[in-house]
């Protein structure tokens, strides 16, 4: 559209946000989820989240439906920064004609998301921490038990320094690369495909929708396990060096789960996951696609 990638990532932190905060409590349930039964055999743990219905009710009746939209603000801060930064290098690769080649759209998508991922991963960080704590009888995974958000963000620099701020991002990487390249490879070619088959007529809101769950399930199917590794390793308790007590790293995360949770602990929260991907794949896209025009 003639969009300067200056002026795309202001338009991408914008769209962002805006479908950060009407998909939050989506990550919310994800992040409870994919914390449950951390590490444990199937069957040998309490679960006081079951589905993703369920789960919400339970973040309710624990924190109370304002615990819905826990960890907002660093949310709305990643979703900026990410996908500012992502929709602006994916923008530079249109302008450089590198999205036309075989292949380039994925490899655009999968770069842009991978420089989006390291740029945000701070507030991902701190997002997940707020996510993750409620009361102790409903309690999964480590509860670091900050504050607020700029609290949450003093605690981890005092303690383990600008470093500290990126621990965790070994995950972010592959699941934001992954997950940006397969959205942005599959998100136009679903729509047209339900378009094709004339359920929706083209450029209805309709198509839209259809098109970004269809896309949804790729992403989610492809994207979950990543996304379960990098919720454990932002979540794990560290020691005073900032050396995680749970996981040595990407590998080793993929490895224990595997072993003590079986292939489908990889899996966890994939309900929520592919919910919260259509919803704001369209939402995202669609924003940025109209603040374009504008």
């Amino acid at each position: 559209g003639g969009v300067p990638p200056a002026i795309d990532l202001v338009l991408g932190a914008t769209a962002g946000c805006l479908a950060c905060f009407l998909t939050n409590p989506l990550e919310v349930v994800k992040t409870r989820l994919q914390l449950q039964g951390e590490l444990q055999p199937p069957g040998t743990y309490p679960r006081p989240y079951r589905g993703v219905l369920r789960a919400a009710v339970a973040v309710c009746r624990a924190d109370g439906l304002r615990g819905l939209q826990k960890g907002l603000a660093a949310g709305l801060l990643y979703q900026g920064l990410m996908n500012g930064v992502r929709f602006y290098c994916y923008s530079l690769a249109e302008d450089a004609g590198w999205t036309g080649y075989p292949g380039g759209t994925v490899a655009a998508g999968a770069v842009a998301g991978a420089v989006g991922a390291v740029v945000g991963s701070p507030a991902y960080l701190v997002k997940t921490h707020l996510q993750a704590q409620t009361l102790s009888a409903m309690a999964v995974g480590h509860q670091h038990n900050h504050e607020s958000i700029s609290s949450a963000f003093r605690n981890i620099y005092q303690q383990h320094g600008v470093v500290g701020l990126w621990r965790g991002v070994t995950g972010a990487v592959p699941r934001v690369a992954v997950g940006s390249a397969v959205q942005l490879a599959t998100f136009a070619s679903a729509k047209d495909w339900v378009c094709e088959r004339q359920w929706f007529r083209k450029g209805s809101w309709a198509a839209v929708l259809a098109g970004g769950m269809v896309s949804g399930v790729a992403v989610a199917v492809t994207m979950t396990p990543f996304d379960v590794i990098s919720t454990r390793l932002y979540n794990q308790p560290v020691d005073a060096e900032g050396t995680g007590k749970l996981y040595r790293g990407f590998l080793d995360c993929i490895l224990q789960i595997s072993n003590k949770e079986g292939l489908l602990g990889l899996y966890k929260g994939i309900g929520a996951v592919y919910l919260r991907l259509g919803p704001h794949t369209v939402l995202s896209l669609f924003f940025w696609d109209k603040l374009r025009n504008m």
